[in-house]
């Protein structure tokens, strides 16, 4: 896992922004907090990937990666129950 600081904006897939379009404003609020959070909060390796780690937010799980040092790529967002299936 990393220790550096974010400092530049996250950076967002299509499927990310379609997602988070969706939600209601203050679920779209909570996941955005804890997208800016990182790298603290419950952040773990992605199984069966390198690069790709997940963050937990209460019932939400973000795909995400580090683009560099200081800039993350959201891949994905979903409840828990559908994240993993077809990623």
């Amino acid at each position: 896992m990393r220790t550096q600081e974010q400092k530049l904006p996250p950076e967002y897939s299509k499927k990310a922004v379609k997602y988070l379009s969706g939600l209601d404003s203050i679920t779209k609020q909570r996941l955005k907090i804890g997208i800016e959070k990182i790298p603290q909060g419950d952040i773990r390796p992605l199984e069966g990937s390198k690069k790709s780690l997940r963050l937990r937010i209460g019932d939400f799980r973000v795909i995400f990666s580090w683009i560099s040092n200081e800039q993350i790529f959201i891949e994905k967002i979903s409840p828990r129950g559908s994240i993993y299936k077809g990623a």
